[in-house]
């Protein structure tokens, strides 16, 4: 099989679409970690406890970069609270409840 040519983008978008459930989670997901990775060095030479260092060795000095390879190496992971699922879940049927007994009134 033929190598891929080189892009712009390493790693690709597809590698990392598959480690996330939709593209706005993946932009999302990689703009915390890149502010994260950017205070990080920021600030090497004061105090370090909260910051958590890159987990890749990266020749990119980019966050944002680090953070797309960070996550595509499964490095960094997302969960989902179950109350944001309910609460949409709730809000559907309350629209779904309320449609219905306005078509009711109307009639």
């Amino acid at each position: 099989m033929a190598e891929r040519p080189p892009t712009m983008m390493d790693p690709p978008v597809e590698a990392l679409l598959a480690r996330v459930d939709s593209k706005f989670t993946l932009v999302s997901l990689a703009a915390m970690r890149g502010r994260q990775v950017n205070s990080y060095f920021n600030q090497l030479g004061g105090d370090l406890g909260s910051i958590v260092p890159p987990q890749v060795a990266s020749v990119s000095r980019k966050p944002l970069s680090i953070a797309l390879e960070e996550i595509a190496s499964d490095k960094i992971t997302y969960h989902r609270s179950e109350a944001e699922g309910a609460e949409e879940t709730d809000a559907g049927e309350a629209d779904a409840a309320g449609s219905g007994t306005g078509a009711g009134a109307e009639e």
